[in-house]
Formats: structure tokens, C-alpha cells, sequence
């Protein structure tokens, strides 16, 4: 038509494309199903066939395509968009990588697929490359020509193998190096903590006027201090330095850190105090008593000679192979705890053992050392026909045994625990008195040496009064009892006449009257005024709780109003007063028993709470060491259990058979033996321990409002350095 609007040759021409584009399709839909290797080459070869044969026809058809590689997650909606923006005109084929690639950004291992996508046209060339810019493809050039592709891939191994090799060499001598480094590492890194510590302490000095001196403060214990200036002199002539060093001391209103100098053997013991909390300057130090308290009372608790032997023998040998064990410097928390403690253990377990032998107690059984006291006078046809027998110790007993517990009480099943019982609760109470005493009397010295006279007349004396005229009163009354009353006195001393210590001291507190036991006891009462004494005793110790909340507020009330009254001091002319007019005198000591300004609302409610937790504490605290008798029982018990359903068993069994049985038998005691008493019962008795020693010992004098001090020690600074690189 002469418009052209219809042209032949046009329609044919898109026809012989279309068919073109379809045979091209298929040829690589075959090429797939076949199995045929997908490579850029072998498919543009085809294209470029299908191109020419179709440009023999029609005239020669360009075909562009572009090669790279995009992320596996994102082909699927790569490819979505490649069809719906080129309305289907391009053609995609992709093949996944099976090794995953290093993402050179963050170092992530990412896993990818290679593509290459053919087209016509410079418009749908454009439009491809914006579509992979946006998905992120990598694109790479790729020759049209077969011999330039051979080239170029021949380059890019011969790159490869050069980069390989290169990489291989830099490995290897990366290696030399590290190997060589690390021979040195250690020496390093202790130069290198020593040189920053060396700055970090510089950096806090200061300058002087003329900027040519450093000045620093610090704390230094007084009798380092010509160990201090020997060093500084020693570091001038070392470091050929002209200036002198000078060392001044300095008045100051700052409270100093509080140093405890320590050895291998208190270190332990000082840190079970500093755990509680570090003492204020020059207060007193527990650590010293508690060396000797703390194993005791955990003995008192742990008594069994077998026992404490094995907890002393590991004691001793980390003690003998302390130097070795030190070096070998383990990770294990629970290694390092025991083996800090060594001297601890050790004592705790030479304690146990004494403390075993006075209970005469080894895993159960008793030691027959010095021979019983009591003597049996019955018959031999009596003794086998009755299970259970009385001893009367008016007729039966001899003598005392020498030295802790007679064994006869071991071989009796019915008043054992009964007799153990009274012994060791009685001499818990005994012992817990006398220590919370002794920590009333220490706090005795921290006001002496703070010069707090008025906690001397309104704390000290009424705390002791109390303590003394009621609890330490029980504690005498068991004596008296004990050195009293016997078996073979007549009445009304004799051992039915002899009265309860707890009923008799509960009495004593309710003013209650005390009665007869029997008819043949004359008294109640242990000796002749007992009942006016206990009377006086107690209105005394009464008498003390007002005495200890109020006397303190009101003898500061007195002595804030003496200075409110005082004359005005006079004044010179340089605008200082003349008494006062040294350089930087240290303030005169706190006479209102360290309240400074603090109100008087406040100081009577402390002192009420200080009162209270005394009067309360005393009774709570007296309770509380019966855990030393507590423990004890189920110490003994425990261990009589372990023997007879467990050890005996074994012992019993006769032949061949019984040696195999005694063998099995005694390791399985033994492992419960050290699992459960030695170490469990170990823990338990040393935790309850530990309470005595904190609240009811040092709660009586110690405050722990300190902090420590903190000297500039290249050893800390390397252990310290050493723990946190862990």
C-alpha cells in the first residue's frame, strides 16, 4: 500500500527474528537437557551461527550480552525483573558457584551464582546493566571474540597462580615471623604493662613553677620511708639526673588507706577479714586473733581425729609443694581457692585433730589411750543375756580419764548422744561468751587510741556489765556445776541435787522462784545468796539499757552547747587565728563519739538502733554458737552412719570373698568419707564459721569503713594484667 502501513518485507523480517530468537531458545534448552558445559564461549558461538545464518537471509543481526556474578539469594527476583523490564526480549542463563566467597567488606563467607544475559539493542543494554546495578551484580568485560576470550582466560590463571604463589610465600614468612615473635611475647607484654604503668603513675604528677620538676602526692607507710629515699636517690644517680630528690611529709585532713602488712602464712586470714570489709585507718585488726580463733572454732564443729588428719595432710602437701603449684598457675577457681587457703586447711585440720582426740572420736570409733576409768562389776552370764546395762558411777567409776572423753561412752547405745549432748552444748555456750566478750574488750582499744572517752563510759562499760552479769554468770554456773556436784558427794550435792542451768537462768531473768528437785535437796541454789546475787545481777544488767541509749545524746547535747558558749579567739592581722596560725595543724580528735554535726534526731535513733541490736544481739548471738554443738552431732552422727551400714557390712563377710568385699567395700567408704564429711561437712562447718567470726565476733568492734591501700608494685600490676588477658 502506498502509505506503509503494511510493508512485506517488514512482516517478514520480524518473522525471520522471532523464528531466529526461538531457535536460538531451543538450541540452549537442548544444549541443558544434553548436559552440555554452559560457557560464554559455546553459546556465543551459537548466537554468532544462528546471527549469520539469519544475516545470509535478512541481512546481519547484533546480539550484545553482559557477564557477572549476583548473590544466590537475590537471582530469583533478579530474574523476575529482567523479564517484566525487558518484556521477555533477553535471555538469562545462570550456573551457582559451589565454593562460598569471601565477602571483602566484613570477611562473611557468601555464596553467589555466575550469569550471562544476551540481548539487542543498545536500549535493552542500558536497561540490563541499571537492572544488575540495582540487584549489586559484579559485572565482568568478556570478549566477543573466541581467541581474545582464550587470551584473556589464559591471563587470568596465569594471575591466579602468580597471586597463589605469592600468598603461599607471604604465609610462610608470616609464620617465621610469628614464630620468632612469640619466643619474646611474653618478655613483651611485661614491658609493656611495666611502661604503661610507669606513664599511667607519671601522668598524675605535677608540674612546679618553673616546669622543670614533677611533684607528686601520694601515701607511704612510715616505716618505708627510708626505704623510699634510698630508692629515690638510687634512681638519680642511675639516671644521671642533676636535681636531687626531695621527700616531705604533709598534714592532712584526708583519712589514710589502711595497710596490713602480710606474709604467704596471714595473707589468707587477712582476706577473710577484707571479704567482710577493709578497716578504717588504725582501727583494730582482727586478722591476728582470727588466726587462731577460726581454725579453733571450726575444729570445735569438725572434731574427728581421722578426719582431721586427712584435711591436714592436703593442707601439708600443698604447703610442702607450695613453690611448684604456685608456678604451674591454674585456671581452675576451685584449685585456687584451696590452694590460697593452704595454711587455713592446715590448721584447720592440726585443730580438728586435737579437738578429735578430746572428743575421742576418730571416723566413729574412740582410742583407748590411758585405759577407761570405769570398771565393770557384773557377771559374765549377766552381761550376755542383757543388751543394755546401767553403770553407776557412785560404785562403777574409778578415776577420770586424763585427757578428753572416756572410750566407754562410744560402746554406749542409749545415753551417748544424751552425755554428748550436754558436754558440747555446754562448752559451745562457753565459748561463744568468752569470744564475743574478747570482742568487746578489743573495741576497748579502738576508742583509746581515737580518744572516743565518752564511748569508754557510755558504751564499753554498760556492754560489758551486761554481757558479764548475765551470760558469762550462765557460763560460771556450768563450772560450779561441773566441780560441784557428783555422783559420790551425799545430798544435797550429790548429781540428782544438781539444778538446770537453763531453767535456773530463765528464772533468774523472770524473777521467778527457783523449786526443790526433791525432798532430799535442801536449796535449789548452788551456794548460799544465789538468789540475792542473781536478783542484783540482773536489775544491773537493766539498768545498762537505758544507760546505753541515752547517756551518749545526752553528754553530746552538753558539749555542743559548751561551744556554742565559747569566747571568740583573737584575731591577727594576717586574718589567722593566733592559735591556729601553724601551717596545717590537724584538727583536734571528735569528742562526740564520731558524729561530727550530725543532728540530734539522728544520733538518738542511732543510738536507739545500736541499743537494740546489743540487747537482742547478746541473746541471739549466745544462741548462735550452739551451731558449734549443732554441727558436732551431726558430725559424729553422719560418720557412725558411714561405719555401720557401710564399712561393717565389708568387715563381717569371711574367705576369698570377704577380701574382694572388704576391697569394694572400703572404696566406696572412703569416697563417701572424703566426699560428704571431709569436704561437704569441711564447707558447711567452714561457712558457719565465717557467720561466728563476722557478726558475732567482729559486729562487737570492728566498723570496716576503710579502704585499702594500693601500693605501685610491678607485681600486682603483671598479675593484674595477666587475669584480665585471661
Amino acid at each position: 500500500m502506498s502509505d506503509g502501513r503494511f510493508s512485506p518485507r517488514r512482516g517478514t523480517i520480524k518473522f525471520i527474528r522471532r523464528w531466529a530468537t526461538w531457535t536460538t531458545a531451543t538450541k540452549f534448552k537442548a544444549w541443558q537437557e544434553g548436559g552440555i558445559n554452559n560457557t560464554t564461549e559455546s553459546m556465543t558461538r551459537a548466537l554468532i551461527t544462528d546471527e549469520s545464518r539469519i544475516g545470509n537471509t535478512l541481512g546481519p543481526v547484533q546480539l550484545g550480552f553482559v557477564a557477572g556474578v549476583i548473590l544466590r539469594e537475590r537471582l530469583p527476583a533478579f530474574e523476575r525483573m529482567l523479564w517484566r523490564a525487558c518484556r521477555g526480549n533477553v535471555f538469562l542463563r545462570q550456573a551457582m558457584i559451589e565454593a562460598p566467597l569471601e565477602d571483602p567488606s566484613n570477611g562473611d563467607n557468601v555464596y553467589k551464582s555466575v550469569f550471562i544475559i544476551f540481548f539487542q539493542g543498545d536500549q535493552l543494554k542500558t536497561r540490563v546493566k541499571k537492572i544488575c546495578e540495582g540487584f549489586r551484580a559484579t559485572l565482568y568485560p568478556c570478549p566477543e571474540a573466541p581467541s581474545d576470550r582464550r587470551e584473556m582466560a589464559m591471563g587470568v590463571m596465569t594471575r591466579i597462580e602468580d597471586l597463589n604463589t605469592v600468598l603461599g610465600q607471604t604465609q610462610d614468612h608470616r609464620h617465621r615471623v610469628l614464630v620468632a615473635a612469640a619466643k619474646n611475647l611474653k618478655n613483651w607484654f611485661i614491658k609493656v604493662r611495666k611502661i604503661k604503668a610507669i606513664y599511667h603513675t607519671l601522668n598524675l604528677f605535677n608540674l612546679d613553677v618553673t616546669q622543670k620538676c614533677l611533684i607528686a602526692e601520694c601515701w607511704v607507710p612510715i616505716l618505708d620511708m627510708e626505704t623510699i629515699q634510698m630508692a629515690l636517690r638510687r634512681g638519680t644517680e642511675r639516671s644521671g639526673s642533676s636535681v636531687p630528690p626531695i621527700l616531705n611529709r604533709m598534714e592532712t585532713y584526708e583519712d589514710p588507706p589502711t595497710y596490713n602488712r602480710t606474709n604467704k602464712f596471714t595473707h589468707a586470714f587477712q582476706m577473710l577479714i577484707n571479704a567482710y570489709g577493709v578497716a578504717s585507718y588504725r582501727e583494730m585488726n582482727p586478722a591476728p586473733y582470727t588466726i587462731i580463733t577460726f581454725p579453733f572454732l571450726f575444729a570445735v564443729m569438725f572434731g574427728d581425729l581421722g578426719h582431721g588428719a586427712i584435711m591436714a595432710l592436703f593442707g601439708l602437701w600443698m604447703v610442702l609443694k607450695e613453690k611448684p603449684l604456685a608456678a604451674k598457675k591454674s585456671d581452675n577457681e576451685i584449685w585456687n581457692i584451696f590452694f590460697g587457703g593452704r595454711y587455713i586447711i592446715l590448721l584447720m585440720g592440726l585443730f580438728s585433730m586435737y579437738t578429735g582426740f578430746i572428743y575421742n572420736d576418730i571416723f566413729s570409733k574412740s582410742l583407748n589411750v590411758f585405759g577407761s576409768g570405769w570398771k565393770i562389776n557384773y557377771d559374765a552370764e549377766t552381761i550376755i543375756y542383757n543388751k543394755a546395762l546401767q553403770l553407776d558411777p557412785a560404785r562403777d567409776f574409778e578415776r577420770t580419764y586424763p585427757v578428753g572423753m572416756d572410750p566407754v561412752w562410744q560402746v554406749a547405745p542409749m545415753n551417748k548422744i544424751i552425755f554428748q549432748n550436754a558436754y558440747k552444748m555446754k562448752i559451745s555456750i562457753i565459748f561463744g561468751v568468752i569470744h564475743m566478750i574478747f570482742g568487746v574488750i578489743v573495741g576497748l582499744f579502738n576508742h583509746r587510741y581515737f580518744k572516743n572517752t565518752m564511748n569508754i563510759y557510755t558504751e564499753f562499760i554498760p556492754q560489758m556489765i551486761f554481757l558479764i552479769f548475765l551470760f558469762f554468770y550462765m557460763t560460771t554456773l556450768m563450772f560450779i556445776k561441773w566441780t560441784k556436784y557428783s555422783a559420790s558427794n551425799l545430798d544435797p550435792y550429790s548429781a540428782h541435787c544438781a539444778p538446770s542451768i537453763l531453767i535456773t537462768f530463765i528464772n533468774m531473768v523472770l524473777f521467778k522462784e527457783s523449786t526443790i528437785l526433791t525432798e532430799a535437796c535442801e536449796t535449789p541454789f548452788m551456794f548460799a545468796g544465789q538468789e540475792f546475787l542473781q536478783k542484783i545481777l540482773v536489775l544491773s544488767a537493766f539498768v545498762c539499757i537505758p544507760w546505753m541509749l541515752f547517756a551518749k545524746p545526752i553528754l553530746i547535747m552538753q558539749e555542743r552547747k559548751k561551744q556554742q558558749h565559747q569566747p571568740i579567739l583573737p584575731y591577727s592581722s594576717e586574718g589567722q587565728d593566733v592559735e591556729n596560725s601553724g601551717p596545717q595543724s590537724i584538727p583536734p580528735a571528735d569528742q562526740s563519739g564520731g558524729h561530727g554535726n550530725e543532728e540530734m534526731s539522728e544520733i538518738f535513733i542511732h543510738q536507739g538502733i545500736h541499743t537494740i541490736e546489743y540487747v537482742l544481739g547478746s541473746v541471739s548471738h549466745t544462741a548462735s554458737y550452739l551451731r558449734l554443738w549443732a554441727l558436732s552431732l551431726a558430725h559424729a552422727q553422719l560418720a557412725e552412719v558411714l561405719w555401720n551400714m557401710v564399712l561393717q557390712n565389708g568387715l563381717k563377710t569371711g574367705g576369698a570373698i570377704g577380701g574382694v568385699a572388704v576391697w569394694a567395700i572400703f572404696a566406696f567408704w572412703a569416697v563417701l568419707t572424703v566426699g560428704i564429711l571431709v569436704l561437704m561437712e569441711g564447707l558447711s562447718a567452714f561457712l558457719h564459721t565465717l557467720r561466728l567470726h563476722w557478726v558475732e565476733f567482729q559486729s562487737k568492734f570492728y566498723s570496716g569503713l576503710g579502704y585499702a591501700f594500693q601500693p605501685f608494685a610491678f607485681e600486682s600490676i603483671l598479675e593484674g594484667g595477666s587475669s584480665s588477658d585471661d
